[in-house]
């Protein structure tokens, strides 16, 4: 059953693969949640909304600023939009990065979907 557009929870996927964007962007829509893509931690930031999204799905590895900047920058903001990282830099140090900065997972790719929506549901409960 979809949810309808009004209540539809909102998603942002940051990520410079374009591939990765449009994949997560198809696989979300068609579990009813409203999904906007960036292809840049810059893109992103000069969105007017970004204070409306419900849930960041964020790569670490994007040219000029990456994931973890990008995360740090939003909490210096006071944004605290959960962020699940989905990310081929999978190593302790990354990880452990992100998990001390806020983020709610850190799942490595190819990402295993049932995990991805899982760690979004839990988003949604924020």
């Amino acid at each position: 059953m979809a949810i309808p557009p009004s209540s539809q929870p909102r998603i942002a996927v940051v990520d410079d693969d374009r591939s990765i964007r449009e994949a997560l962007q198809d696989m979300l829509q068609s579990y009813g949640y409203s999904c906007s893509t960036f292809d840049s931690a810059k893109a992103f930031l000069g969105f007017d909304s970004a204070s409306d999204f419900d849930c960041i799905i964020l790569d670490v590895s994007m040219p000029e600023i990456d994931g973890l900047e990008l995360q740090a920058s939003l909490r210096t903001a006071g944004l605290n939009v959960p962020i699940v990282f989905v990310t081929s830099h999978d190593d302790d140090r990354t990880r452990d990065a992100a998990l001390a900065g806020g983020a709610l997972a850190f799942l490595g790719k190819p990402v295993d979907l049932e995990r991805l929506l899982h760690f979004i549901s839990i988003a949604m409960c924020r």
